[in-house]
Formats: structure tokens, sequence, C-alpha cells
């Protein structure tokens, strides 16, 4: 697919016209006798494990830490609007905060991809640092401004899972004419295999997989995924998750409604949703051990790995999409380039940090 061709199915211009209001349009959040009311909308279910109830604990830190000033009340997927059009809720005024991830606004700017997750890029720490020290952030709020938006970094869900197949994926041939579902970048690198590639919102996801609709999935993690019961149709469980290697979370803000704030108000804010990704991060990662334990033990669940020249062939197409992504516009061409750049650094780092000491780890010495 040429770039003007998946920029056309993507679907930016038309997006970018229609999101661009005047911030005078915007309504005014609710006060009722001085509080101000917030409505924030997710991407997830109800009360779904880290995610829903993360975004559920975030709006609980922000009305005490307020004191009560600031109350704001969350509406699950469906609830308020469809977990995909929180975006247009937020960028409208009709909300004034969500819980989600950028790479579902593809649509809106290419770039948002590289907020969230891109194949074989930055892990989880690497993208962190490239947001708030490499000059990530600002690029993110240059972008989420024309949609009258302020962005801010979420919880990670670390390393994703490959996913979950009915059948063995071996070589790029077993991808032709699989139905599968996969969002962002990941998805598109998937086109390019030969899959058709569907984007389907978190509560949809295991009834497609049940009847059939789709032959595979992607999700998140073990926790998540045992949550979903997914290998109650699908047996064979691979990795790594070469598609989004540290999936980062968003909180977005309508732009009005944010520099309506004073300062102390903006600034607890910030506290509470930084706190609240380190917190859900190193939830996601607690269960996840246990929850892989539980998937192969107690459910039968094949865990198995991409091999290496699969793997190779796929981190090929993906710096093709990547790359052709990135050109896809002045300020897209702006992140990638800012986001490669930090990619090489962080594998010269990695390769003696983390990496280095997994290595060494995973050596079969006796410990304890």
């Amino acid at each position: 697919m040429k770039r003007r061709d998946f920029v056309k199915t993507a679907g930016v211009g038309g997006a970018v016209a229609g999101a661009s209001l005047a911030a005078s349009a915007f309504p005014a959040p609710a006060i009722a006798q001085g509080v101000k009311q917030f409505k924030m909308v997710t991407t997830w279910p109800k009360n779904f494990p880290g995610l829903g109830t993360g975004a559920e604990r975030m709006a609980q830190r922000i009305g005490e830490m307020s004191e009560g000033r600031i109350e704001v009340k969350v509406f699950a997927a469906g609830e308020l609007v469809p977990a995909f059009e929180s975006f247009d809720a937020v960028s409208s005024g009709n909300a004034e905060i969500s819980h989600s991830a950028a790479y579902y606004w593809q649509g809106k700017s290419p770039g948002f991809n590289f907020f969230t997750a891109v194949p074989f890029g930055l892990a989880p720490m690497e993208h962190a640092s490239w947001i708030t020290y490499g000059g990530g952030q600002e690029l993110w709020d240059e972008l989420g401004a024309q949609f009258a938006i302020k962005p801010f970094l979420r919880a990670s869900t670390g390393p994703q899972m490959g996913g979950w197949f009915r059948r063995e994926v071996n070589t790029l041939d077993d991808y032709k004419g699989l139905k599968f579902r996969m969002p962002g970048l990941g998805g598109e690198v998937l086109r390019r295999l030969g899959a058709a590639v569907v984007n389907l919102p978190g509560g949809e996801i295991f009834p497609a997989l049940q009847s059939g609709t789709i032959d595979g999935t992607e999700w998140v993690g073990p926790w998540h995924d045992l949550a979903f019961g997914f290998y109650k149709v699908a047996n064979l469980y691979y990795h790594p998750g070469w598609h989004e290697p540290g999936t980062t979370g968003e909180v977005m803000f309508n732009l009005q409604v944010w520099e309506s704030l004073t300062q102390e108000e903006k600034a607890m804010i910030e506290a509470v949703i930084e706190a609240e990704a380190w917190r859900e991060y190193a939830e996601i990662n607690a269960h996840n051990a246990d929850s892989l334990k539980v998937l192969v033990e107690e459910h039968g669940v094949d865990v198995r790995r991409f091999n290496d020249e699969l793997l190779m062939e796929i981190g090929r197409v993906s710096g093709e999409v990547v790359a052709e992504v990135g050109a896809s516009d002045p300020l897209t061409q702006r992140i990638y380039d800012s986001y490669m750049d930090f990619r090489g650094k962080a594998l010269d780092w990695g390769e003696i940090a983390e990496q280095g000491y997994y290595n060494a780890r995973a050596l079969p010495f006796q410990y304890g």
C-alpha cells in the first residue's frame, strides 16, 4: 500500500477538518455550588481490571486531593459514547476528559501512533523517557492542540503478548487471509502480510472470536486476557508482542477546560495522573505473572514464541510501515524523526543496561 493510500484509508484529512472547531464553541464544564464537575469517558469496559479500575481510581484521587472541589464521573465504553468516539467527545467538549490510548486516533493523524506504541519501537521506560525528557510531550501537545485537546502520558501495560491463535504461525504465509484483531501500526503491518485486520474495542473482541468473525486477536497480556477468557476459544498464545513493545495509555483533557484550571488545580491533576501511571504499570506487571501461571496450569494454554526468522521478516516490514507513516505530513515527520533518534540511543543503552542484565539473569546458575 502506498503512503498516500494509507493516509487516505485512515481518513486523516476529513477528521482534521472536522475537529478544527473554534474554542468558543466548546461548552464550559458543569459547576454546581462551586464544584467543577467533569465527565471522563473511557475506551474500556466498566470496572475492567487495571484499565477501567485505573480510571476509577484516578477520578477518586482527583476528588480527594481537590477536597471535593473537582468531581470526576467515569463513563465506561458505551455508557455515554461508544469507545472509539471518546476522542470526539473530548475534542468537542461534550466530555472533559478521556482515559484511552492514542493509537486509536490514527484516523485523526498518523502521528498519534507514536504516543502509544510502534512495532519494534521503544520499550516502556524508553517510551516514557522520550515523552518526558526527549521532546515527545512537546510534539504531542502540538499535535493535540490541532484537535483542542491536552494529552498526558498514562500507564504503560508493559510489553504485550503477540496474541491468541487457533492455528500455528510459523511463516509469513500463515498470516495470509487470517482475520485478526490488531489496532495501530501493528495492524497495518499485518495487512502488508496479507491478513484481514479489524479494530474492535475491548468489549467486542470475545464475541467476535467466539463466533468466528475473527480468527485471532491480541489484547494486552495475561491478566487482561485471562479476564476476557480468550483461552476458551483459542489455545495458542504467542509472544513477544512485537507490535506493542510498551503500550502507553493516555489521559486527554479538552484544551479549553484544561486552560481554565488554576495552576494549583493543574499541578494537582498532573500529580495524580503521574502517580496513577506508575501504580497501574506496577499492578499490571504484578498480576501478569500470576495470570500466566493460571492460563498454563489450569487452562492448558500453549505458550509459544514466534521464531526468529518470522520476527526478522515482520521487523523489516514494520520498519517500512513506520517510515511511510512518518512521512505522512510535516508534523508527523518531526514526531517520527524525534522518535527514531531516541530509539537509536535507547538501543545502545538498552543493550548494556536492561538487556544486558536480563541476559545475565537468565544464565543457568543456582540462585537461592
